[in-house]
């Protein structure tokens, strides 16, 4: 998920949760040809008019891994930097210095990284140069010194939703913990209720997806982001997962009667189906995560560049179908950006191009987050989305009502948005309620860490609002299905 999340967001690091959606262990390169060379480009996200969300990616098109970067971009004197993430931000009247977190300083040959960042006014960036060269490109050099402070944000998740994956270091061993939720897997297959997990905040060993799961009272996890090394399977574009990380932990949810869903995509980074360029070669990648984990169930958040690459969504739609079919049983969910209208058009071209491949599809999980409405009820924004995206799936699929609302789920990101809107405890309460209601199929949020601390401060581990440790978790773990 982008947005701080996913969105979910839910961040990966070298090509970047929180985001939903990095780490120092970066892949390393393999007989370099030529000499580092560092691109950056700027895209938005999204823009209200006051404000908009934005990011650059950084793109190592050399032979060599880069070592550390520093990116210098200026903005009018009518914009001003509010918020970032995956990076750590410095600024001087309209210049702004971001440079890498501790985690995602290297940038292997061929692999990007991305940082997000809020702008309150309006305008784009005036100039930009990375590592003392054209953000256009150039041959580079690393800088004297790399900031370590970790980074702001969060999809995924994220949530990316933003999601994301932000990483500091080795995972450690962690011991079986009993967990106290009710939220388990319905008779018809997949989970109630799976926060979002930015796992490379995970990876620094302050947390455990156990200790996760007794605090929030809930069994089972969304785990942000596996994206892509080249057209090779990478959580966050630090750990292999045929090297099993996280396993353990994951052995320990399913001893204590939950499970998880891996959660491919969001917000930054390079989705897999993006990255190759084969069905074969995709769906290879995708089993090889399914292998690596023994999975029942899979997340593709599909968000950004993604979500409107028709090459990229059909190449994902084919390999899906084919690794279902290998699969049997397996449930696949799709997670996508959502307005209170319901999906978008690129949106509803992702179901519909899943649905003709012939993917028998577990979920659409909307992002309810991030509309660029702040000032208004978010609580009341999530439940129609919930609703205008039911109807949207009954018209596609032609199902009945009830069919088409276990087809939906819900992730909001709890507390401050991106946009600043406010998803509070009282919204969290009603949408339980209305999901309860109409018997949907899944409940989530953006991100547990950001429920765990309940501090202000940075998006991607705070919430911003007044509540108690895992208070929102503990809400959602009401949802019965």
């Amino acid at each position: 998920m982008q947005r701080s999340r996913l969105r979910f967001a839910i961040y990966s690091s070298a090509a970047v949760l929180a985001v939903g959606g990095g780490i120092g262990a970066a892949v390393a390169a393999t007989t370099p040809a030529a000499p580092a060379s560092l691109t950056a480009s700027f895209a938005k996200d999204s823009d209200w008019g006051t404000g908009y969300q934005a990011k650059y990616t950084i793109r190592n098109s050399g032979g060599t891994a880069v070592e550390g970067w520093k990116l210098v971009f200026g903005l009018p004197s009518t914009a001003k930097v509010t918020s970032y993430w995956d990076t750590n931000v410095t600024g001087s009247g309209t210049s702004t210095t971001a440079s890498n977190a501790n985690w995602n300083g290297t940038i292997p040959a061929g692999a990007t990284v991305s940082f997000g960042f809020i702008v309150t006014g309006s305008g784009d960036p005036t100039s930009c140069t990375i590592n003392g060269a054209s953000c256009s490109g150039g041959v580079v050099t690393p800088p004297t010194a790399t900031a370590t402070a970790t980074p702001t944000k969060t999809a995924t998740a994220t949530p990316t939703p933003t999601k994301t994956a932000t990483a500091t270091a080795t995972p450690t061993k962690t011991a079986t913990a009993t967990a106290t939720a009710t939220a388990t897997t319905p008779a018809g297959g997949g989970v109630l209720v799976a926060p979002y997990v930015d796992m490379g905040l995970l990876s620094n060993g302050a947390t455990t997806l156990s200790s996760l799961a007794s605090g929030g009272g809930v069994k089972s996890f969304s785990l942000a982001f596996v994206t892509s090394a080249g057209c090779k399977a990478s959580w966050f574009a630090a750990f292999d997962p045929r090297q099993k990380q996280f396993a353990d932990q994951i052995g320990a949810i399913r001893s204590a009667g939950g499970d998880v869903k891996v959660s491919f995509g969001g917000a930054t980074g390079v989705e897999l189906a993006q990255a190759c360029t084969s069905v074969s070669a995709l769906q290879a990648e995708y089993q090889a995560v399914v292998d690596a984990y023994q999975l029942k169930y899979i997340d593709l958040d599909i968000e950004g560049a993604a979500v409107a690459d028709p090459a990229s969504v059909a190449r994902r739609s084919t390999a899906l179908a084919a690794l279902q079919k290998a699969n049997p049983g397996l449930k696949i969910s799709l997670t996508l950006p959502v307005l209170p209208e319901g999906l978008t058009a690129d949106g509803l071209n992702v179901v519909k191009s899943a649905k003709n491949a012939g993917v028998d599809l577990d979920l659409v999980n909307i992002m309810a987050m991030d509309y660029g409405r702040a000032g208004q009820d978010y609580g009341n924004l999530a439940i129609q989305a919930v609703d205008s995206t039911q109807a949207q799936i009954k018209s596609i699929y032609g199902n009945n009502d009830a069919a088409a609302y276990r087809m939906v789920g819900v992730t909001p990101m709890i507390g401050v948005n991106d946009d600043n809107g406010v998803f509070t405890q009282a919204d969290a309460r009603d949408l339980v309620a209305h999901a309860n209601a109409k018997h949907i199929g899944f409940v989530s949020l953006w991100e547990a860490h950001r429920d765990k601390n309940a501090c202000s401060g940075a998006l991607f581990q705070c919430t911003n609002v007044s509540q108690t440790a895992f208070e929102f978790t503990r809400i959602l773990a009401g949802f019965k299905g």
